[in-house]
């Protein structure tokens, strides 16, 4: 895959546009450098088998980074770091209900300080509700759903402790990820005329929205809007319909998980489509090199190539940063789309159990009470 970046959107949020050319439970894999005396846990909350692997892995390998780091450095003084990871991916795909069963674990576990994840908005959705209760900070490297930071639909995820905020991201909304890639495709690319395909899932239709919103609002037309569950198994008719409407650029919202990947393959072989531009929001911006399971390249093939996507987090953390150089050290491998903001995300996390610790804070509800509250 080719990367290039867009423009730096928050301190530390990006978006970028690319081309595609563990088990759960606690984690020995941090290290212990020179932390020492008692036991804390991040957890992450992402999918991580199946088809969804190449997103998961790389994210939760940024947040074993950043662990490992801080043990070494001694950054928690007393403590030594560990990790809770959960899966939340069923039958190869992530599941809301899945997560919301794992949240409710990581809030059992009175070590857990904070949570990185989910990777999924919709998953982010079922899980909110049960750590605002727990008081357990959230971080997600991923979620761009709008509507779980901003008002008034932010409210609701919150119903026990209205005035308490526990879930942030670093990642962009949909309504700048989805309006960016509407102003690339009609734009940078001078397409005219998109036939939008969605997943019908919280991501899909809501970036698949603000994409729509704003393709119309640059002067492009939208030939026709379908809507496929992660269940389809065909979608040429769908994209046979769509052809005979001559649309210069298709935009898949949803995840390569969620059918995309099988949806850009099977787009290729219908007539009309062999060259037609493609683009996608990070669903299908995984960034996992060919053979990683889940992978847009493993699943579409050759159909992959000339694929564009949008990232809604940073990739290449700022000048001075040694993260890239570290990862490839640590796991002998680039880092995914989302494992530098997995690691901004430990990162906030440890910077704020570091602060709670060194403020007095002893027992480990007021300890996850003083992380939640920094």
């Amino acid at each position: 895959m080719k990367l290039r970046t867009a423009g730096t959107l928050a301190a530390v949020t990006a978006l970028a546009f690319a081309a595609c050319n563990t088990t759960p439970g606690s984690s020995g894999a941090t290290g212990t450098g020179g932390a020492t005396g008692k036991v804390l846990k991040i957890g992450t909350e992402l999918p991580m088998s199946g088809a969804e692997t190449a997103n998961g892995e790389p994210t939760a390998n940024g947040v074993k980074l950043a662990i490992k780091q801080a043990n070494a450095q001694n950054l928690v003084p007393g403590y030594t770091l560990d990790i809770n990871v959960q899966d939340d991916a069923v039958n190869g795909a992530h599941d809301p209900q899945q997560g919301a069963t794992n949240m409710h674990t990581l809030v059992a576990d009175a070590q857990v300080v904070g949570v990185v994840g989910p990777f999924n908005s919709s998953v982010a959705q079922a899980e909110i509700p049960i750590s605002n209760a727990g008081g357990l900070l959230q971080c997600s490297p991923a979620n761009t759903n709008t509507g779980l930071t901003y008002p008034p639909d932010a409210l609701q995820y919150r119903p026990n402790n209205k005035d308490k905020i526990n879930y942030i991201r670093v990642a962009a909304p949909d309504s700048i990820q989805g309006p960016a890639g509407a102003d690339f495709v009609y734009n940078d690319l001078g397409k005219k005329n998109v036939y939008i395909l969605d997943d019908t899932e919280t991501f899909g239709v809501g970036v698949g929205n603000s994409f729509s919103d704003q393709f119309k609002k640059d002067g492009g037309n939208v030939v026709k809007r379908d809507s496929a569950p992660k269940s389809t198994t065909d979608y040429t008719p769908l994209f046979t319909a769509a052809a005979a409407l001559n649309p210069d650029a298709v935009y898949f919202a949803g995840t390569t998980p969620t059918g995309m990947g099988l949806a850009i393959k099977q787009a290729r072989t219908v007539p009309g489509f062999e060259n037609t531009v493609f683009m996608g929001p990070d669903g299908v911006a995984d960034l996992g090199p060919g053979g990683t399971e889940g992978a847009t390249i493993t699943v579409a093939g050759q159909a992959a190539a000339n694929v564009y996507g949008t990232v809604a987090g940073v990739h290449d953390l700022p000048s001075g940063s040694t993260f890239n150089a570290d990862y490839q050290t640590e796991f002998g491998k680039a880092p995914g789309a989302y494992s530098a903001a997995a690691y901004a995300c430990a990162q906030v996390i440890i910077q704020s159990l570091a602060k709670a610790v060194t403020g007095g804070a002893t027992d480990n509800a007021a300890i996850r009470e003083a992380v939640r509250d920094n």
